[in-house]
């Protein structure tokens, strides 16, 4: 079994080299915007362990503050010697827990690099099998194509007409203007011709 708590700096520290091999440089936020957000209670840093042993066993990101009152699980990654145990199911279960009075939680699937289909296929699957849907939206970072996917909590799956401003949201909170200009572009999706 896990046990999750909440991360602080010196954490940070220990999982962003971790960051920086589980995810594209073109998705990743800077170390100092997440130590800034952290110090503002924007976004949390999840460590989970072993119960029995202490032993960490993997890591999220995650949003947590947003006008709309939803989360944003940005990263979630599992330390090599961990994968294929089942680590991220348990990990999801407690992010699930953990954000059960929010409206929703939103994840994003990017796929950067080569077998990126195979790949996204797969995130996606792993997400569905938590009740998480897709929200329609036109959504890129770092220039690759984003599929937004919610798990509805009080809250509906209905999101797509404010989508982008539930993202625009979160990124406003951790990110300049131009480093969000350079990062983040998301538009509600269209819904017939001419019409948005």
């Amino acid at each position: 079994m896990l046990t999750v708590r909440k991360g602080g700096h010196m954490d940070l520290e220990h999982f962003y080299g971790m960051m920086e091999i589980d995810f594209d440089q073109k998705e990743l936020l800077s170390k100092l915007s997440i130590h800034r957000a952290i110090s503002r209670g924007d976004q949390e840093l999840l460590i989970f362990s072993e119960e029995e042993t202490g032993l960490e066993t993997a890591y999220a990101l995650v949003g947590s503050k947003n006008l709309y009152g939803y989360v944003l699980l940005k990263y979630l990654g599992v330390l090599p010697w961990y994968r294929g145990k089942n680590v991220g199911v348990e990990a999801m279960r407690l992010i699930n827990r953990r954000y059960v009075d929010r409206q929703g939680i939103l994840a994003e699937i990017t796929c950067f690099g080569e077998d990126r289909e195979t790949y996204r296929r797969k995130l996606r699957r792993f997400f569905a099998r938590f009740g998480y849907v897709d929200v329609p939206c036109e959504y890129s970072l770092g220039g690759a194509p984003v599929d937004l996917m919610v798990k509805p909590m009080k809250g509906t799956e209905e999101i797509a007409p404010v989508a982008h401003r539930i993202i625009s949201d979160f990124y406003t909170r951790c990110l300049s203007p131009a480093a969000q200009a350079r990062m983040v572009e998301i538009r509600p999706a269209k819904t017939g011709e001419g019409q948005v």
